[in-house]
């Protein structure tokens, strides 16, 4: 990889994936890798600036390196995931999901929730799940290993906070992750 001219690191519900970009300026080459497999690998362009469509990760997300030239022979790259900048994507997926980092007998794992389809991933893998209303809001059951997990969804009763999700591993309670 001699002519790397950009890495991006992208979380998705199945985990976080890098994006490598390699851009030959007096070549035209184009190389993007995703977890270090080569998607797409283009030699001997004559337009060095354009745009590069791939998928990424489990559910074939949308991404795309804009490459522009700013003066002369400098250009600058950057990454959309689902049409959006990768910064309005990562903000408003802070809104539709949360995420859980742990440790759990010496394994770590990564815990999505995704809160549109209250779909559960787990280290990229996408878990059964059991729903059940409770008293004060719903539950989300699953395991983790040998570990049961749950969810809880309860309301905030605030309206601009909405419904607050907390992870529940045994009767320990987890604290979210910044992503």
């Amino acid at each position: 990889m001699t002519d790397l001219v950009a890495v991006w690191e992208v979380a998705l519900s199945d985990g976080v994936h890098k994006i490598e970009f390699e851009h030959g300026t007096t070549s035209g080459k184009r190389v993007v890798y995703v977890d270090g497999k080569e998607e797409i690998r283009k030699e001997w362009m004559f337009k060095l600036v354009g745009k590069e469509t791939f998928p990424v990760g489990a559910a074939n997300t949308k991404a795309t390196i804009n490459i522009d030239a700013i003066s002369g022979f400098a250009y600058e790259y950057t990454l959309e995931i689902n049409g959006k900048s990768l910064k309005k994507y990562m903000e408003s997926r802070s809104k539709t999901t949360n995420t859980w980092v742990l440790s759990l007998g010496g394994t770590d794992y990564r815990i999505v929730l995704e809160k549109d389809t209250m779909d559960v991933w787990c280290n990229g893998q996408k878990l059964e799940t059991a729903g059940e209303f409770v008293e004060d809001g719903t539950e989300t059951h699953f395991s983790v290993g040998d570990h049961s997990c749950c969810i809880k969804a309860v309301s905030s009763g605030k309206r601009k906070e909405g419904i607050i999700h907390t992870l529940i591993v045994g009767d320990r309670e987890i604290p979210e992750a910044v992503e």
